[in-house]
């Protein structure tokens, strides 16, 4: 699908005639992140797992690599393929990417899932951007040099990140780890991707505006880091999310898609019919 100046690829199951999901991956990933699920979500729904542009199977540059622009794409392609009543989960960027499109284009929405990230500009993003575990948010966001160093050594760079962040890395086949490490192997496709953490300080300031979400908005995480869902529920609160729901996935890294496949499905389909059926949102929405 052309939109924007850039061509959007996605993989579709299931009716136009039902309610959409949109899917949206992060960095090192591609639409292949979702192969395990999107026939499952599409027994009752219309759904559109995408590659961010740049990647994958998508070409073109977009005009930034801000979250907002991004999510603004994807939802003009999926609303140009017919989805409509969307819902927007996204994991790691593709997260970012949901809670820009909450945030600023929540009237294209019924409800967004943010999976598995820190959003720019939110607490804990202060804690999280010094910790030097996560020592690759500012080598990335280095002009040229991460390009320079990674090329042609994709699949060892990225498998270090695939099994860092995975609760079980032997999840993560190595069928798919080629298949998302072939989405970067163009040269545009690695800057697209590196272009994601260069435009994260952009995407701070326009994060700290101060703002009201009332579209219904789920946090889903694993636990296998460590890390508390209540410090980044407090910060989606404190940028405005009135409509909030946290779930941890038990036992599950970064992945949950791959690593936990029918809990991730029961929690999105659960979160949708519990918060966007009411009689009053549905009128509202028509």
């Amino acid at each position: 699908m052309e939109v924007g100046g850039v061509t959007l690829a996605c993989r579709t199951a299931g009716s136009t005639d039902r309610p959409s999901w949109i899917l949206l991956h992060g960095w090192p990933h591609s639409s292949a992140l979702y192969d395990g699920v999107i026939n499952e979500l599409a027994r009752d729904a219309h759904v559109l797992a995408f590659d961010l542009p740049g990647v994958g199977a998508s070409r073109g540059e977009p005009e930034s690599g801000e979250k907002h622009v991004l999510a603004d794409l994807v939802l003009s392609a999926a609303e140009k393929l017919g989805a409509k009543s969307i819902a927007l989960a996204g994991l790691d960027v593709g997260g970012m990417i949901a809670f820009a499109a909450a945030r600023w284009h929540a009237h294209r929405l019924v409800a967004a899932v943010v999976m598995n990230t820190v959003i720019p500009g939110l607490e804990p993003w202060s804690q999280i951007i010094t910790d030097p575990r996560i020592w690759h948010f500012a080598f990335h966001n280095v002009p040229e040099l991460p390009e320079a160093m990674v090329a042609g050594r994709e699949r060892r760079y990225f498998d270090f990140f695939f099994d860092f962040l995975a609760g079980d890395k032997a999840a993560l086949t190595d069928a798919l780890r080629r298949e998302m490490t072939q989405a970067y192997a163009r040269p545009e496709s690695l800057h697209a991707g590196f272009e994601w953490y260069r435009t994260m300080a952009a995407d701070a300031k326009r994060n700290a505006a101060s703002g009201r979400i009332e579209l219904p908005l789920l946090y889903l995480r694993g636990d296998a880091d460590g890390r508390k869902i209540d410090d980044y529920l407090d910060g989606l609160r404190a940028a405005g999310a009135v409509n909030l729901t946290g779930e941890t996935i038990e036992g599950s890294g970064e992945y949950l898609p791959v690593e936990a496949p029918e809990r991730f499905v029961e929690a999105l389909r659960t979160f949708r019919l519990s918060r966007t059926q009411s009689p009053a949102r549905s009128a509202a929405r028509r």
